[in-house]
């Protein structure tokens, strides 16, 4: 059986200020899809790292026209190691903290960003 959601997007206004933010907060790289269209004003997309058959969704920002940023309709949470740490560094790299961490109970703790583009996130983590 398969997680239900298969694949989510992130719209942006400023790719290069977007993909710094994410691979700040997240500490890690995320991955040029060269989209063969962009030149004629489709989507640009970057990849958030994944793995095939491993837990969680693949994803990826994109900037594409007609798609604007912010609100408040879709909810993605990033899997951390310390969900306070990610969200002092999304604060630290242009974001800002809406929820500062807090208890989910069994299912561990969660914080609440808003990126570089208004979108807002949730942060995950165990501890």
């Amino acid at each position: 059986m398969n997680n239900v959601v298969g694949w989510f997007e992130i719209y942006v206004q400023d790719m290069d200020r977007a993909r710094r933010f994410y691979e700040t907060v997240l500490q890690t790289q995320l991955t040029n899809m060269h989209s063969p269209d962009h030149s004629d004003g489709g989507p640009l997309m970057y990849a958030f790292p994944a793995q095939q058959n491993a837990y969680g969704s693949p994803g990826a920002l994109v900037k594409m026209e007609g798609f604007v940023p912010g609100g408040n309709g879709v909810l993605v949470y990033f899997i951390t190691d310390d969900c306070a740490a990610a969200a002092a560094r999304a604060a630290s790299s242009g974001g800002k903290i809406f929820k500062d961490k807090f208890s989910i109970g069994e299912y561990g703790f969660i914080a609440l960003v808003n990126d570089t583009e208004g979108n807002m996130v949730g942060l995950h983590s165990m501890t």
